[in-house]
């Protein structure tokens, strides 16, 4: 029969306070991130205030002169002030001739929209268009990111198809993918304009015609011959090799590829040097039109930490431009009260405190960790490569006295601005490889090595996966033929064979 009981018990438990909880997300977070968490929260939090008039200061050397000057300001306050008064006099006339300037600009900027759209000046009849503002144009275009969708759909406006043409080529444009291809048949796209539009493929292939002359060259081919045709046929028809290039990429495309140019010469019964010619034009194409054309904005990379060589030593600092400097504002801590009204205003406080507390976890965390990243890789620092002594999280945990999970988020997404480079915290770990005689090497350091052995090769005689792995091992490091095969490719170098091949080319 069951009846309740009492039970005391004692035991340890790990509890995630709210304090905790911040620090592991600001730990984890990148350096961009945390400066827009560090920004809301000063937008969101009366108690916080940024360090910047303090940093100017300091950088100026007017922290130690502080009491001087206050003692010179309260002496001669009157002439300061008087003093002064020119100036802020001609800050007024500066300001003001800065809005005269400003106003001026907006006028004349609308003064020549409004002629623009009075006079009905098109782009391309206009006689002030020329060269240099179409490449400005297109350069502006760049920059702002626009896509090769916005791109097409822009030529398809310009175009002379009427609207159900248009409806058609707007279809068309959805089926065509990042790097130009279109990727959908003409029987799907017509299905897909069904119910509002019945339309036949052999309708839809006329309209991908006219398409098919935008630009880039090449866009919406179905096949990589068809773009390599369709960027060829742009091309004078005197152009020397042409007509042999057109039947290269239609029927001889594997040939190329795999540079059979001896057995190319005899299928198209041709000269060498027409031969010759005909690649060089194929090789001119792009056979991926979309992706190189309206890039993405790239992604900038701030270091979190900076590597410098001293007389002493290696040096790690964290990066001070890195994240923003903030302080508990102390005007507005001075005047809570005991009173209840300043109970929001008090768990404010106690929010900036923690968020200056967890930054402050932050830094020193990533010091540790950098600072015996250093120690263990001095020899990648001072030599390349080739020196990378192998590491995994558990030596670093085990060094600054850390869990590995806390290694793992430190490591996620930092970097380290060093002689060689910025490098991500990620890239010093890596496995290990026995060696001959009993010790351990890095897996970069053997790939250093097979790139190495690579690049020094003999252009007759490349150097087969079999020989680089006899070499590795009489170099002391014990590496099989496939693991040879494995880092080369993942170094995106082709086997033996196809270097032969492209050196005889």
């Amino acid at each position: 029969m069951l009846k309740p009981a009492l039970q005391l018990r004692l035991g340890q438990q790990l509890t995630m306070t709210p304090q905790l909880q911040q620090a592991i997300r600001l730990l984890q977070l990148p350096v961009l991130e945390l400066q827009a968490q560090i920004r809301e929260a000063l937008e969101s939090n009366v108690m916080l205030e940024a360090e910047e008039e303090d940093t100017v200061l300091e950088s100026l050397g007017a922290t130690e002169a502080e009491s001087d000057y206050d003692t010179e300001f309260s002496q001669h306050g009157d002439a300061i002030e008087s003093a002064t008064t020119p100036y802020e006099e001609r800050a007024q006339e500066h300001a003001q001739a800065e809005q005269d300037r400003s106003r001026e600009e907006r006028v004349d900027i609308v003064d020549s929209a409004e002629w623009t759209e009075s006079h009905n000046v098109s782009t391309g009849d206009s006689p002030w268009n020329n060269d240099e503002d179409d490449e400005r144009g297109h350069d502006f275009s760049n920059a702002s990111g626009e896509t090769l969708q916005e791109h097409l759909q822009w030529q398809l406006g310009l175009s002379k198809l009427n609207e159900r043409e248009q409806r058609i080529g707007a279809a068309i444009l959805d089926a065509i993918n990042d790097d130009g291809y279109l990727i959908e048949a003409l029987e799907e796209i017509a299905l897909n304009l069904m119910p509002e539009l019945t339309v036949q493929p052999a309708e839809v292939e006329q309209v991908l015609k006219v398409v098919q002359q935008f630009d880039p060259p090449g866009v919406a081919a179905r096949s990589v011959s068809e773009c390599l045709t369709l960027q060829l046929q742009q091309l004078a028809p005197d152009t020397p090799g042409l007509a042999t290039a057109l039947i290269i990429v239609a029927q001889h495309l594997d040939e190329l590829a795999g540079h059979q140019h001896t057995l190319l010469r005899r299928q198209l019964r041709t000269s060498e040097e027409d031969l010759d010619s005909a690649m060089a034009l194929v090789r001119a194409c792009q056979p991926r039109p979309g992706a190189g054309l309206y890039s993405k904005v790239p992604d900038y990379i701030v270091p979190d930490v900076f590597i410098r060589r001293t007389e002493h030593g290696w040096e790690v600092e964290i990066n001070p431009a890195s994240v923003p400097r903030i302080r508990v504002n102390q005007s507005y801590a001075g005047m809570l009260g005991r009173s209840a009204d300043f109970t929001v205003m008090r768990t404010q406080l106690q929010e900036a405190r923690w968020l200056i507390r967890s930054l402050e976890i932050r830094n020193e965390t990533l010091l540790k960790v950098a600072r015996c990243i250093v120690q263990r890789q001095t020899a990648f620092l001072e030599h390349g490569d080739e020196f990378m002594q192998p590491m995994i999280l558990k030596d670093v945990a085990d060094a600054v006295e850390m869990h590995e999970s806390t290694i793992s988020r430190v490591t996620t997404n930092k970097y380290m601005h060093t002689p060689r480079g910025v490098i991500e915290f990620r890239f010093f770990f890596s496995s290990h490889v026995s060696g001959t005689d009993g010790s351990e090497l890095s897996s970069t350091a053997i790939r250093a090595k097979i790139r190495k052995l690579i690049s020094a090769e003999d252009n007759d005689k490349p150097l087969s996966d079999s020989r680089i792995a006899e070499i590795l091992s009489e170099e002391g490091a014990k590496v099989a033929r496939r693991t040879v095969a494995k880092y080369r490719e993942a170094m995106n170098i082709p086997p033996s064979s196809d270097r032969k091949r492209v050196i005889a080319r």
